[in-house]
């Protein structure tokens, strides 16, 4: 097997074990992840697999390798990055089991953003919708699928694709002042930030960053009274993205491929145009 370990590129930090590392180190460009390797890989769209948009851990090879390895999957993940418009990354209204407060898509009605699209197989996207809650109905995640031209996902080929699934948040996003979704700075500056604004919320999980790790990891009961007094204090709003998620809940199949979902021909990836030559 070629390629290098994710302890030799520096992507082994799973977040998991780290939480002031979230949402841990992302590949500087498209790989195959596979075991403790990331490989070259050989194409960019898989359409017999289903498209997933990572804008938090998901994208971290280290995070992933331990949520494959929860279910015994061995198979190798493709890693895609992509120019993405139409989301941005914001901050889930929830705080983690995992000790920390994770990231969560938003709506942008402009700019782009570099993410990575995962294509996952049947058992991997069950394990990943498993890891965000999809099959509880209290979980913090509902998965929905993004159609293009909402969401536009293009890819260093030139290639668009017609849609992604992604992971909308049952809690909603925190805002920031004027009341749209706020972008996710990482772990350690975001939980100063809030600890600094609510006496109530150092109460609950201490004064920095380390502490709120501590006491958070593993209390479910702390992190739901945490939930809850973001709720209470004003610090919600929708992420714009709850129609997508509701969309699905109305009858879409759990499992789907980028061809089950979208067929082939005019729905198919296509090939980002250049300028018509004249005749």
């Amino acid at each position: 097997m070629t390629g290098r370990t994710l302890e030799e590129l520096g992507l082994a930090v799973a977040p998991r074990d780290h939480p002031l590392a979230y949402p841990g180190a992302w590949p500087a460009d498209s790989g195959l992840l596979h075991g403790d390797r990331m490989l070259p890989l050989e194409r960019l769209v898989h359409a017999d697999r289903a498209p997933v948009l990572a804008v938090g851990s998901n994208a971290s090879p280290g995070q992933l390798r331990h949520k494959m390895a929860e279910f015994r999957i061995d198979a190798p993940l493709p890693m895609v990055r992509a120019r993405v418009s139409g989301v941005a990354i914001g901050v889930s209204a929830h705080v983690s089991r995992l000790g920390y407060v994770s990231a969560s898509p938003v709506r942008a009605r402009r700019g782009w953003c570099e993410l990575f699209v995962i294509w996952l197989d049947r058992r991997q996207l069950e394990a990943i919708d498993a890891s965000e809650g999809v099959p509880l109905p209290d979980g913090n995640f509902r998965r929905a699928w993004l159609p293009a031209p909402d969401v536009r996902v293009e890819l260093a080929d030139g290639s668009v694709l017609p849609g992604v699934y992604t992971y909308v948040n049952r809690h909603g996003v925190l805002r920031n002042g004027d009341g749209a979704p706020r972008r996710h700075p990482g772990q350690r500056p975001l939980l100063t930030e809030l600890l600094g604004r609510s006496a109530r919320l150092r109460q609950l999980f201490g004064h920095t960053p380390e502490e709120f790790a501590t006491r958070a990891r593993g209390d479910a009961a702390l992190c739901a009274r945490g939930t809850r007094l973001f709720a209470e204090q004003r610090w919600v709003t929708e992420s714009g993205l709850e129609p997508y998620a509701e969309a699905r809940r109305g009858g879409e199949r759990g499992w789907a491929s980028l061809s089950d979902r979208v067929g082939h021909g005019a729905d198919a990836p296509r090939r980002r145009q250049g300028p018509k030559e004249r005749p």
